[in-house]
């Protein structure tokens, strides 16, 4: 078991929001699933039988998701990160986690259907940035603050100070 576990609290869609993500990664699965019976159903006003907590694994990351009702909701204030190695996999993860309702951001983040932040990020992203070329990587952060879903190689392009920086289409 790993020291500090993740824990996310739903309104009701614990059980369907662990599914979604584990459908999402390699090394991925539900672990366990703690039902509410009588007596907790009662004390927190969820129905009998349903999901009280979810325990999964995201790429071996543990989480626990709980379906605690109304009362918090997610904000930007806390996000989790896709370390991207391609233009594929920005691609994939940003179509299936703004899809069913997501909402793009700015600069590689959104909202899942959940709520949940993500920031769908290329690996390349912290080199580019990190340029010792003031230049270079002033171009690149001035290409990626245009964009929603990051574009590899318009910020490659903006590095080499290629024709002017575009959003990325999402």
């Amino acid at each position: 078991m790993q020291k500090i576990t993740p824990f996310l609290w739903f309104d009701d869609k614990a059980e369907e929001a662990a599914n979604f993500y584990t459908s999402l990664f390699n090394n991925s699965s539900i672990e366990k699933v703690t039902r509410y019976n009588k007596a907790s159903s009662a004390a927190a006003g969820r129905p009998e039988g349903s999901a009280m907590t979810v325990q999964f694994t995201i790429d071996g990351q543990e989480f626990v998701a709980l379906n605690g009702g109304p009362h918090f909701k997610f904000t930007e204030a806390v996000s989790f990160v896709i370390n991207c190695k391609d233009q594929d996999e920005i691609d994939k993860f940003w179509s299936a986690l703004t899809g069913d309702g997501g909402e793009e951001s700015q600069c590689g983040w959104l909202k899942d259907r959940f709520g949940l932040s993500w920031q769908v990020v290329p690996t390349a992203l912290g080199e580019l940035l990190s340029d010792p070329d003031p230049g270079r990587s002033g171009r690149v952060m001035q290409a990626m603050l245009q964009m929603k879903k990051i574009d590899i190689q318009t910020l490659k392009d903006a590095a080499e100070g290629k024709g002017q920086a575009k959003a990325s289409k999402p």
